[in-house]
């Protein structure tokens, strides 16, 4: 969709409350279509079954509205997830790019303007796989990489309403809940054959059908072969157990920030004092505009000297800006650098094909 078209032309109530109000919460039942018409009829006093509401998701994810529908998984703690970013040469960027994303595990690449102008996500279901991926994109592009697992998270939700003329994302909300969570670096070594097959089963979103579950859960039988089997309420049921260990996020639709208008993103690292990081990274983390908030490591041998990073998306540049300037004014009185996104080289969901005993 072009970024000059009304993303908006065509939508009614309907559409506006499911594009809104079900980036997450999506029912963990067997028909979930049918409980959200119901829910959105009586909100809206229009007359729907689950199979106008699954048009309507269909039409959205068709019209890119929607990237996908399904679980939102959460990296870190399923496998082994750092942020990275190398100094590609300009003569050789695009060389670099195309060697970096050829990696399945690298799920998200960006362009930044900064020094280290190439920034991408390694996710694994190893520490030991994510570090080989590493050393192997060292070699393919002569690149030194700048290493930045997740020590603590303290906000990352890009769950926000954007049927709207916000300028920046969450404008019109007060606060954010927080809490500081430290992340470790080592993969979960306690999920079920059932649970791995499942996280591999819907990396990539939910079946488009009024009984996705029930889809899911017959792929997933298959896949066990003869680990075990799974019916619809083994799938529903895991499900559950994932969303209450962390592994799932959220489950709903995921909107497409870019085709809404939210095109600009900065990216802010700070260089906090230890003493203060947790205390300055919740306290900013609860600012309804700062969308990303956690701790990375500094890297001083590699003059990196910053540790925590805050991420704003936003409409207009100006208004991103305008915020970033208000942090360090009123909230981070600190050296920082804002490296702003200019170019999207990739984005995908994380990749989880090594979680399964011999999965490559």
């Amino acid at each position: 969709m072009s970024l000059d078209a009304d993303w908006r032309a065509g939508l009614d109530a309907v559409d506006a409350r499911l594009i809104d109000e079900y980036q997450s919460g999506f029912p963990v039942t067997e028909r979930p279509f049918d409980a959200v018409a119901a829910d959105l009829a009586a909100e809206t006093g229009a007359d729907l079954t689950g199979a106008d509401v699954l048009d309507r998701v269909r039409d959205l994810r068709e019209r890119g509205v929607f990237r996908r529908f399904g679980a939102v998984l959460n990296p870190p703690v399923i496998g082994s997830s750092t942020l990275a970013a190398v100094r590609a040469p300009e003569d050789r960027f695009e060389a670099v790019a195309e060697a970096i994303n050829a990696h399945p595990q690298v799920n998200h690449n960006y362009r930044r303007d900064h020094e280290w102008n190439m920034w991408f996500v390694v996710t694994a279901a190893s520490r030991e796989k994510r570090d080989a991926i590493i050393d192997d994109i060292e070699t393919e592009t002569g690149c030194e990489v700048l290493v930045l697992p997740m020590l603590t998270d303290y906000y990352i939700d890009l769950e926000f309403p954007v049927v709207n003329g916000d300028r920046f994302a969450r404008e019109s909300l007060s606060e954010t809940a927080v809490s500081a969570t430290r992340i470790s670096e080592e993969a979960r070594g306690d999920l079920t054959p059932l649970e791995a097959a499942l996280l591999l089963e819907i990396q990539d979103g939910f079946p488009l059908s009024e009984t996705p579950y029930r889809d899911v859960a017959a792929a997933v039988d298959d896949a066990l072969g003869a680990d075990g089997t799974a019916g619809v309420r083994d799938v529903l049921a895991a499900v559950e157990r994932l969303r209450a260990d962390g592994c799932i996020k959220r489950i709903g639709c995921v909107v497409n920030h870019v085709v809404t208008g939210f095109q600009n993103n900065c990216m802010v690292v700070w260089d906090v004092p230890d003493d203060e990081l947790d205390a300055r990274g919740e306290a900013v983390g609860s600012l309804p505009y700062v969308t990303l908030c956690y701790h990375r490591p500094r890297r001083p041998d590699q003059d990196w000297p910053y540790n925590l990073f805050t991420m704003i998306h936003g409409r207009e540049a100006e208004a991103v800006d305008a915020k970033v300037d208000e942090l360090a004014a009123d909230h981070l009185p600190f050296d920082h650098e804002r490296l702003y996104s200019t170019e999207t080289l990739k984005q995908t969901g994380a990749r989880y094909e090594d979680l399964l005993p011999g999965g490559s």
